[in-house]
């Protein structure tokens, strides 16, 4: 089937199109520029060169994708953003290209980018992510499959954040969040493992009871983290989910990772 472009669009003619795609009045669309099948852009969109649109794609309208990055070192290298299949970029979502530190800023498959997301520089985004409203990703960070980040949060350069976490509404995200788990509160702070999100994808209850008892000692013993890493090390048996916490662990940032509950209480569910 024919691409659908409204007359009242603008195509680069070296823009690369695919086919059944359609695009609303007042796109704008520059020519280094490859959109693939099926994918859908609502009117008022700017796609400037770089961008890399993968299948079945939805893109409301206001978002501006792959624009220069907001970073005084960018020299003008030629740079991209790309975003996976099936993914959604809701009303005024920003992706900026990457720079030379990585040259490519890249969105997963079957995200959700709710409305006026920013995503800076050489950002990383896994498969599954939802960022709700108004999630601002500062540069060179890094979201695991499965993520979700509440609305009005915010995340510092060069953080990572674990697989299948969910992040509270309104964080300040300053450290790494490992996988499995909720983080919430100011500031940030374990607040339990991700128990029902594990479930919905698919996690035996054994699984789950794993990475409970991974977490109580890592959080909840009062241990130090070496501690702790070396105690799970001894008393829990080889998975792959115990492996995914470790590794994860030792490759934190040099901010670490984020701290346990404090006086708060938490609970596994």
């Amino acid at each position: 089937m024919a691409s659908m472009i409204h007359k009242l669009s603008y195509i680069h003619p070296q823009a690369r199109i695919g086919t059944n795609v359609e695009i609303g009045p007042f796109t704008h669309i520059h020519g280094d520029v490859e959109i693939g099948d099926g994918t859908w852009i609502a009117s008022n969109v700017t796609i400037m060169d770089g961008a890399r649109i993968g299948k079945n794609c939805r893109i409301f309208p206001g978002a501006v994708i792959s624009a220069i990055p907001q970073d005084l070192k960018f020299a003008g290298e030629k740079t991209t953003v790309v975003v996976g299949d099936n993914t959604t970029l809701r009303e005024f979502v920003t992706l900026n290209r990457g720079t030379k530190a990585r040259g490519e800023t890249t969105i997963g498959n079957n995200c959700l980018l709710m409305a006026y997301v920013h995503v800076a520089h050489d950002c990383v985004i896994g498969n599954h992510v939802i960022l709700a409203n108004a999630v601002n990703l500062a540069g060179h960070i890094e979201i695991d499959d499965w993520a979700i980040v509440g609305g009005m949060s915010a995340v510092h350069q060069f953080s990572k954040i674990g697989a299948h976490s969910m992040i509270s509404g309104g964080s300040l995200v300053r450290k790494d969040v490992p996988p499995y788990i909720k983080a919430a509160r100011e500031p940030l702070s374990y607040a339990g493992v991700n128990s029902i999100g594990l479930r919905r994808r698919g996690f035996s209850a054994e699984q789950i009871s794993i990475i409970q008892q991974i977490y109580r000692i890592l959080y909840l013993q009062g241990h130090i983290v070496s501690k702790a890493v070396k105690i799970i090390e001894d008393t829990i048996p080889y998975c792959a989910e115990r492996e995914h916490v470790l590794r994860f662990i030792r490759e934190a940032a040099s901010r670490g990772i984020v701290k346990g509950p404090g006086m708060h209480p938490v609970t596994d569910d």
